[in-house]
C-alpha cells in the first residue's frame, strides 16, 4: 500500500489528483491562473468538491481562457450565477473576471508564470516536512505574493488560497517525507 499525505481521502478523484497532479510544476501562465482562480472557488470548502465540479467549471469559464473571461461583464455573471454545476458564488465570480484583467497585465508584462515562479527563484521549494502537522496554512512568503496579486488587482487571493494554490502547482513541495510522491517531487527519486 503506498502512503500518501494525510489530507487524501480514499475517493478515486482525489486519489488521482494527489498521485498525478497535486504538487508537479505547473510553469504554464494560462493553467496557473486556472489552478489560482479555482482555489479562490474552494474558500470556505473542500478542495474535493471544486475537483469534482472542476469540468463544470471548465465549461462555464470557457475552459479558462483569461482573455475571454477579461471582456466578461454583468451578463455572464447572472448566466453563471444560475449554473448548478459550478460554486455560483457572486463575489468569487465576479474575482475571476477581475483576476482574468490583472492576468492579462502581468502577462503582457513579464508573463503569469515568470511573475510567480521568480518568487522560488524559478525552483519548487523543498521544505522536507515530516509530517502533515509541521504543513503551515500560510507562509511569510504566501503573504508576500498575496499582497503583490492583490496590488496587481487581484482578488480571493489571501495568503492561506495562495499558498494552497503554490502546493497545488509545485512552487513549493508539500508532500511530506513519507508520502510516495515526495522523492520524485524533490529530485530524490
Amino acid at each position: 500500500m503506498l502512503t500518501r499525505c494525510d489530507w487524501v481521502s480514499e475517493d478515486p478523484i482525489y486519489l488521482a489528483y494527489h498521485d498525478t497532479e497535486w504538487g508537479v510544476p505547473e510553469r504554464d501562465s494560462r493553467a496557473l491562473w486556472e489552478k489560482l482562480v479555482l482555489d479562490g472557488f474552494q474558500a470556505g470548502l473542500s478542495w474535493l468538491t471544486i475537483l469534482k465540479k472542476r469540468d463544470n467549471f471548465r465549461t462555464a469559464f470557457a475552459g479558462f481562457d483569461p482573455e475571454i473571461i477579461a471582456g466578461w461583464g454583468e451578463a455572464e455573471v447572472t448566466h453563471l450565477l444560475t449554473d448548478p454545476g459550478i460554486i455560483r458564488h457572486r463575489g468569487k465570480i465576479e474575482a475571476a473576471i477581475k483576476n482574468a484583467r490583472a492576468w492579462q497585465e502581468i502577462e503582457a508584462r513579464e508573463g503569469f508564470d515568470s511573475f510567480l515562479w521568480s518568487y522560488v527563484d524559478g525552483e519548487p521549494l523543498q521544505p522536507r516536512y515530516r509530517a502533515q502537522s509541521d504543513v503551515p496554512p500560510k507562509t511569510r512568503l504566501s503573504e508576500q505574493i498575496s499582497k503583490d496579486l492583490k496590488k496587481a488587482g487581484f482578488s480571493f487571493v489571501g495568503p492561506t488560497i495562495v499558498y494552497a494554490f503554490m502546493e497545488a502547482c509545485g512552487l513549493v513541495n508539500d508532500h511530506i517525507v513519507p508520502c510516495h510522491c515526495h522523492a520524485a517531487l524533490a529530485g530524490d527519486a
